[in-house]
């Protein structure tokens, strides 16, 4: 992620620091400058060259501590910051006594107490700075005049006002960059969350085809391959080699829908229409049914005129027939069912009906159940839900099942 461009407020913020940093290095060397040009006492120049030196180098281990702390790379420097104040003040207090020209420094030290201390103790310690300037220009002068006293006097206020003005830029800042924080943690949190939806999309989707297509596929496979079993064990080779025969078209068949499967097509998809598909899957089903032993017949119909639906609409209906046929066939002990295909002017319909032995309203599953079983209700559930569509459920026992899914056309076709 690209870091975003440093701020007005921090641009000005640097700027009046490295503003500060250079007046204080300025201020400093003009006053060691004037001391060794006015000074003639060799002790006096050395002093206030070793106070000069000390003062510098306490000053830049201040501020390129204070840098890295900013910059990341470094703890909070607030435990010592108040110490390191008060060796500057006293290593500037010395050099104020030394030569009066290092009175200047007080307008950088009036805005590093204001930066550092908080707003009653700062202008305390700006109104003692501008007494000691007053004193110390008293005690090197042997007079006291109004320019003494107005002058320290103004410097202190303007640095007050300067100082207020940057707190309030640095308060920004610091607001803007805790901002800027929170904003890149929640990016980083919504996408995380994003992937997170999608790969269980995803998962989901994948767990609902495989049911749909491959599951059931292997479960007639399965169940014919039984039979075929034991009408070899029987004697009877012309059943066992027309269940062989039926083993190999629902293979087939279950390999050309894992073949769509992994090349992500949709079941929609061909040249076939719908209503040809599901008399396939009628035909299949009856087919896989009466080699596993367990028969019934399976017939078609379709009421309205056909129109063109979009894919996953399509993909949709076939899936449910998918599910309602292979319940049928795993539990309705059923001799007849029915696949009802209807085209109203603002929905397409489909029905399931079977004459087997129903069940009561709490035998239908909501959701998956522990065992594995109810899952291809729950995800046709899902799936219609994405669309728009509804599924309902009518049975009791002894009177067969009838599965209705509806799907509204105007969701369909937004949808396409």
């Amino acid at each position: 992620m690209e870091e975003p461009a440093a701020s007005a407020g921090e641009m000005v913020l640097r700027v009046l620091r490295v503003g500060l940093h250079v007046g204080f290095a300025a201020l400093l060397a003009v006053g060691l400058v004037r001391v060794l040009i006015s000074e003639t006492t060799t002790q006096r120049r050395v002093a206030a060259i070793t106070l000069a030196f000390l003062l510098a180098t306490l000053y830049l281990a201040g501020t390129i501590a204070e840098k890295r702390h900013a910059a990341g790379r470094a703890p909070s420097t607030a435990p010592w910051a108040t110490w390191w104040l008060a060796g500057v003040v006293l290593l500037w207090l010395v050099l104020l006594y030394l030569h009066a020209d290092f009175s200047w420094l007080a307008f950088p030290l009036f805005f590093l107490h204001l930066h550092i201390l908080g707003q009653r103790h700062a202008l305390v310690a700006v109104s003692l700075l501008t007494f000691a300037v007053i004193a110390a220009g008293w005690y090197h002068s042997g007079a006291l005049a109004l320019p003494q006293i107005l002058g320290p006097m103004l410097g202190a206020i303007f640095a007050v006002i300067m100082g207020m003005a940057y707190q309030a830029l640095y308060a920004e800042g610091v607001n803007q960059r805790r901002a800027l924080d929170e904003l890149r943690t929640t990016r980083a949190a919504l996408a995380e969350e994003q992937h997170r939806a999608g790969t269980l999309a995803e998962r989901t989707r994948l767990s609902r085809e495989i049911h749909d297509t491959l599951a059931q596929g292997l479960s007639s496979i399965v169940l014919v391959s039984r039979s075929a079993a034991a009408a070899l064990a029987a004697g009877d080779t012309t059943a066992a080699a027309d269940r062989l025969e039926t083993i190999g078209a629902t293979a087939a068949e279950n390999l050309a829908e894992a073949r769509d499967f992994v090349a992500d097509l949709s079941s929609a998809s061909g040249t076939q229409s719908l209503a040809g598909k599901l008399r396939r899957l009628c035909a299949s089903t009856e087919r896989s049914a009466t080699a596993a032993g367990h028969g019934f017949l399976v017939s078609f119909r379709q009421d309205g005129t056909a129109i063109a639906l979009p894919p996953q609409v399509s993909a949709a209906l076939i899936r449910a027939a998918q599910s309602g046929l292979a319940n049928i066939g795993a539990h309705a002990h059923a001799t007849r069912a029915v696949l009802s295909l209807g085209y109203l002017s603002d929905a397409v319909t489909l029905d399931v009906f079977d004459d087997g032995k129903g069940m009561s309203p709490g035998d239908i599953p909501a959701k998956p159940r522990s065992d594995g079983t109810g899952y291809g209700l729950a995800g046709l559930r899902e799936r219609l839900g994405l669309l728009g569509g509804t599924l309902e459920i009518e049975s009791a026992p002894g009177e067969g099942t009838v599965l209705a899914v509806r799907i509204p056309l105007n969701t369909a076709e937004s949808d396409s």
